[in-house]
């Protein structure tokens, strides 16, 4: 079955109408692994800046840069300490401006992969949420879990986290005892 959006009835959509991501290429970039400016074995934006020529040659429209925001990087960059600051590792808001600028010039769009539900250990908000205690209006932002078992030591479940070890990790607070048809 095929779909037409018109403006009118009878009238059939021209592709100029449809917006510009639809038809768009975008080439996903993890900076981290993409291209390395300083010989320190990790890539970073200067890299990624220097290779923008590359990009352009294979017709690329969009870039989508993964996290380059300040995070500890236990999850890969995606455990965000600081949303509004670039980590170290990738350079900094200059570097990032750079590359903004360089892409535009050469008519490619860029898109920044955001993480907003998912922040470091060491974020603000977080480590108020701790300090803050059960209940409290800074715990509202966050999923605290009771532990399995009678004395909720046992982590709530057993998944992985996606780069290995526990997706969850137990709090200084005592465990308190599960509620009601909590297993």
């Amino acid at each position: 079955m095929a779909f037409v959006t018109a403006s009118s009835p009878g009238e059939q959509a021209s592709p100029s109408d449809k917006p510009w991501w639809r038809s768009a290429v975008f080439y996903q970039v993890y900076p981290r692994s993409f291209a390395d400016s300083t010989g320190d074995g990790v890539g970073d934006l200067a890299g990624l800046r220097d290779r923008l020529g590359y990009l352009e040659l294979l017709g690329v429209d969009a870039l989508w840069i993964c996290p380059v925001m300040r995070s500890p990087m236990a999850d890969g960059g995606y455990d965000v300490s600081d949303p509004r600051d670039i980590d170290p590792l990738f350079g900094d808001l200059a570097v990032l401006d750079e590359v903004i600028a360089e892409a535009h010039d050469r008519q490619i769009k860029v898109t920044m992969d955001l993480v907003p539900n998912h922040t470091s250990d060491r974020h603000p908000w977080f480590t108020a949420a701790v300090a803050a205690g059960p209940d409290s209006s800074a715990r509202a932002r966050y999923i605290f879990r009771d532990g399995r078992g009678p004395d909720g030591a046992p982590p709530p479940h057993k998944r992985p986290r996606g780069l290995g070890g526990p997706a969850g990790a137990r709090g200084a607070e005592p465990p308190r005892r599960p509620g009601p048809g909590v297993p």
